[in-house]
């Protein structure tokens, strides 16, 4: 699966993207998120709030419970706001 990051997500962790493969246990948006949080200081920082991550899977907004299992591209970004 490719994991893509956005703005300062993805300057804390440091990539801009990445192909991984899901382990076992992890099926949905939240349980990735909590994943990449056990990865390294870059992730838990990036992730630290992680209720105020929104995510998309396959270019399509989700919510943290959603499975992510059948998506070839999740997306990972902080809030949005308008202008």
């Amino acid at each position: 699966m490719k994991l893509k990051y956005f703005a300062w997500v993805r300057e804390r962790i440091g990539v801009a993207e990445e192909e991984i493969a899901l382990p076992d246990g992890v099926g949905t948006a939240g349980e990735l998120i909590a994943f990449l949080k056990a990865r390294g200081e870059g992730y838990a920082h990036a992730l630290e709030r992680d209720r105020f991550i929104r995510v998309a899977a396959d270019h399509e907004h989700i919510g943290h419970d959603v499975s992510i299992r059948d998506a070839r591209e999740v997306a990972l970004f902080p809030p949005m706001t308008g202008g």
